[in-house]
């Protein structure tokens, strides 16, 4: 078997070379940039949208959480499916197209339902993004290198993010926002061509050779269900990284918001100042956190990449709840700074977790099905629940509404602590086993 392990190795190594395997994680990275690009704009265009259409907290928060969150979340699992049989690259280069298309399609919105369908037409589209992508870097790289360069590919995520409040607010202040809309949306369409074009199809397994030599069954989705549920470290981190998104889509999906209502900025005052800044942080939290996690993971074993991220969440805990408590702008945003530079140490290192505990052939199911759970709980019901509580509290707070809207969703953090730090305890117990 050890020789066979090796004659596969030796054969599919060679088949992706090191400049090709770093232009496939640049060009899935970008992708998953305009992923979170597309899908933040919206929220520094929120309170331009809300008075243009005269829609509430509560519409918004449907707009930008739930009806976006349902279909990414579920479509994602027979994307997944489809994934873990068929040419990854390409499927992810149709989706880009189509998500890129429905949110330049946003900028035609002239009621609630007009922008609620082109959200979910963007919801469709993202669905076919992150799954393959987690599955193709797992091909890609080695258990040793896995967090770092699922790190990189996070950076999506802050940088994505950050660019879409950037781009949004300062194309929205001297054109309004539907032209945001158009400018963000349709450069993603050439993207995809660039994805199919250049990105690699790795051979499945690539990296763990001896595995997929071993490993010649061809199981189903609900054979996939089953074996996350059933291994105990794994369930821990999906519970831990959806409590955490949870507060995290809530935050960016409203922050913008709150930054207007409760400090006084304006769209471009955030998009220049404010987004930028915080997105060092981000970055900064992203790659030191995936860098640390390899070298813990050398020097300890897996299990204290996960207690790394309980520790880290703990730390900026109280900076996050200063973002809420401060009345003086400048300083919660810098507690704002503190907090990123510690929770952001979290992306990289759950999801390369999860894909070294999944088995090789249901490396995109395990992903889709994390994301379905992140995103069903954490972006539909985090911005969703944040603007109806932002309605409910409008009586006791006026103005200030949403600023304990969102101070009620920062609470749940230590329960999201609580999963990483039993997750790093599963997989001690595992190590332990194993030797």
């Amino acid at each position: 078997m050890a020789s066979k392990a090796a004659d596969f190795a030796e054969t599919v190594m060679p088949g992706v070379s090191p400049r090709a395997r770093k232009i496939t994680l640049a060009l899935l990275t970008i992708t998953y940039f305009f992923s979170y690009m597309d899908r933040q704009i919206l929220s520094i265009l929120i309170e331009d949208i809300k008075a243009d259409l005269v829609l509430t907290d509560t519409q918004i928060g449907i707009v930008a959480g739930l009806a976006f969150a349902v279909f990414y979340a579920t479509l994602g699992i027979p994307v997944a499916w489809l994934a873990d049989r068929k040419n990854r690259r390409n499927i992810i280069s149709v989706a880009l197209a189509l998500w890129s298309g429905a949110t330049a399609l946003c900028g035609f919105a002239n009621n609630f339902v007009h922008l609620l369908l082109a959200r979910i037409g963007v919801g469709i589209g993202e669905a076919g993004s992150s799954p393959p992508s987690h599955s193709m870097i797992a091909d890609l790289y080695g258990p040793k290198k896995r967090a770092g360069a699922l790190a990189i590919y996070s950076l999506g995520v802050t940088l994505g993010a950050a660019m879409g409040t950037i781009l949004g607010g300062t194309i929205a202040h001297f054109y309004g926002w539907r032209m945001a809309f158009f400018v963000i949306g349709l450069p993603g369409i050439l993207l995809a061509i660039a994805v199919r074009l250049f990105a690699v199809e790795p051979p499945r397994g690539m990296s763990d050779a001896a595995q997929t030599v071993a490993d010649d069954s061809s199981p189903s989705l609900w054979d996939g269900f089953r074996a996350l549920w059933q291994n105990r470290a794994a369930r821990h981190l999906v519970a831990g990284v959806t409590i955490t998104s949870m507060i995290g889509y809530a935050l960016t999906s409203w922050g913008p918001a709150y930054y207007i209502r409760s400090f006084g900025f304006d769209k471009l005052e955030i998009a220049l100042y404010i987004a930028p800044i915080l997105a060092v942080a981000g970055v900064a939290g992203t790659v030191g956190g995936g860098k640390l996690a390899d070298r813990l993971a050398e020097r300890h074993g897996l299990h204290s990449q996960s207690m790394m991220i309980a520790v880290g969440k703990t730390a900026a805990l109280p900076f996050l709840f200063a973002l809420y408590l401060l009345q003086d702008a400048w300083w919660a945003m810098a507690s704002y700074f503190i907090a990123l530079l510690f929770q952001s140490c979290y992306l990289g290192p759950t999801f390369a977790l999860i894909q070294g505990l999944a088995p090789l052939k249901m490396r995109a199911v395990w992903a889709a099905i994390t994301l379905l759970v992140i995103n069903l709980i954490g972006l539909g019901a985090g911005p969703t629940a944040i603007g109806i509580l932002s309605d409910v509290y409008r009586g006791a707070f006026g103005e200030e509404s949403l600023r304990y809207a969102l101070l009620t969703g920062a609470a749940f953090t230590p329960w999201a602590v609580w999963h990483y730090w039993r997750a790093g305890k599963a997989l001690k117990e595992m190590e332990r086993a194993a030797a």
